[in-house]
């Protein structure tokens, strides 16, 4: 009976892709198709909490066939993040009409990064006081405590890093080993490997240009075959959208949220707060948000329902370039930067909620200037630090809460909300990355202001 209830749900899944399907050959927008997958996506998870249950081996079973596309889209993703990052920045820095200017983008990207991450801790703060959130209103249930414990494990490979040494794991030993992805910080360590083989091609040009000339050739015309595969995978976007979101919300623990519901208000209160203030930041340079809001919309929803800021990298790249008008060299590295330093909800808003919350079982004030300080500045060194051991949001805790001297055990209590929260710190990790590159390259006076107005500009290549 099981097996037929099944097949049941994987039709409605295949049923659902077809609608996609209907839609793409209609030519309808690639944003509309994407929403779709998402609302399709939240239908059937629904479905599926109210037929079955979260915890129902049919769920279970369902959602490993939904894993197909979700997941699979995901994996497709990630396995053309290195050679684009690496191709992409190469072939930006040698059509660089000043080498200089490959410091500066770096140093402005990096900077808009670090200072959003710390003003993210002020807001997490601010929300977490508002809400009154305390870490002993939370009831301590056997699995809660299974996590403190495995948290408290794992700090020791945290503290064992001082944070030069988690700074200097971005350096590269072995580029082809980086190039596997098997470390946190391969994305990274890719990117100033391209960065360094950009500037050797600069060198050659000026002394032996027909050698230069062959390399660059070759550069271009391999850009050229990847920026198409990246079109490819990025087309299957809304039927990935509509298996993850339709996982998600059958396998989300119900009786958890409400539990921990006031939690999980105000950490979307901060995660809301601080888009707008990413808002706010364009409107300062004179960019409407409005307009920024409605081309990046469609990545957001990825990264909401993906819960990856790597996995989003093509997209956040191609939004960039294709529809807000950034120069290629900066998006590159805005959006590589991005899905490891300076992570406003997971690094930011993330851990400060949680200082907040565990400072009073602490006797401590956690809205001390003291406290505060501390707080802010440790957010803002260990958003570097939380790439070079990463993990995301559970190892930028761990480092947080350790170098304030708080117990990290009660971060385990929150496991149950862990999923639902990851969504909004995802989206908003993903916006940041896209909002430095925006706000540099309009600093470096390399933003194409024509195209980023262009209402019409809006993932062209992908839509065909």
């Amino acid at each position: 009976m099981d097996t037929l209830f099944i097949l049941i749900n994987v039709a409605i899944m295949l049923a659902f892709i077809g609608i996609l399907i209907f839609m793409q050959r209609k030519h309808v927008s690639f944003s509309k198709r994407v929403f779709t997958g998402l609302g399709l996506g939240i239908l059937l998870g629904a479905f599926l909490q109210f037929a079955y249950a979260a915890d129902s081996e049919i769920v279970s079973a369902s959602s490993d066939w939904y894993s197909i596309a979700g997941s699979g889209y995901i994996r497709l993703l990630m396995m053309i993040v290195i050679p684009l990052v690496m191709v992409s920045i190469i072939q930006s820095i040698i059509n660089l009409e000043k080498s200089s200017d490959l410091g500066k983008i770096s140093a402005w990207v990096i900077g808009i990064l670090v200072t959003t991450a710390m003003v993210a801790a002020l807001v997490g703060v601010t929300s977490a006081s508002i809400f009154d959130l305390n870490a002993d209103q939370i009831d301590v249930g056997q699995e809660e405590q299974e996590r403190g414990l495995d948290l408290e494990d794992r700090l020791g490979s945290v503290e064992d890093m001082t944070t030069p040494q988690k700074i200097l794991e971005f350096i590269p030993s072995n580029i082809f080993l980086d190039m596997t992805g098997d470390r946190a910080t391969s994305v990274i360590a890719v990117v100033i490997f391209s960065m360094l083989v950009g500037v050797a091609v600069l060198g050659v040009k000026r002394k032996q240009p027909e050698q230069a000339d062959k390399f660059i050739d070759l550069v271009n015309t391999i850009y050229t075959v990847v920026m198409r595969l990246v079109t490819i995978i990025l087309r299957l976007a809304p039927y990935g959208i509509l298996a993850l979101m339709a996982n998600t919300v059958a396998q989300t623990n119900v009786a958890g949220i409400i539990e921990l519901g006031k939690f999980v208000g105000a950490s979307y209160v901060a995660l809301i707060i601080m888009f707008i203030i990413h808002m706010i930041i364009l409107a300062v340079f004179k960019l409407n948000p409005f307009t920024y809001v409605r081309k990046v919309l469609p990545v957001l929803g990825f990264a909401f329902t993906s819960r990856s800021s790597a996995g989003t990298i093509p997209l956040s790249i191609q939004v960039q370039r294709e529809s807000l008008g950034v120069h290629s060299g900066t998006a590159n590295m805005a959006a590589s930067f991005g899905a490891t330093i300076g992570q406003n909800g997971c690094a930011g808003i993330y851990p400060a909620m949680l200082a907040v919350m565990i400072a009073p079982t602490q006797g401590i004030d956690p809205l001390s200037p003291n406290f505060l300080l501390s707080l802010v500045l440790i957010i803002g060194i260990s958003s570097f630090g939380v790439a070079g051991v990463g993990g995301g949001a559970t190892f930028a805790a761990l480092i947080v809460l350790s170098s304030m001297n708080l117990p990290v055990a009660l971060a385990g209590l929150l496991i149950t909300v862990e999923p639902l929260i990851d969504m909004g710190r995802t989206a908003l990790n993903v916006n940041d990355s896209i909002l430095s590159g925006t706000i540099t390259s309009k600093i470096m006076k390399k933003l194409n202001i024509k195209t980023y107005n262009d209402k019409e500009a809006i993932n062209k290549d992908i839509a065909l």
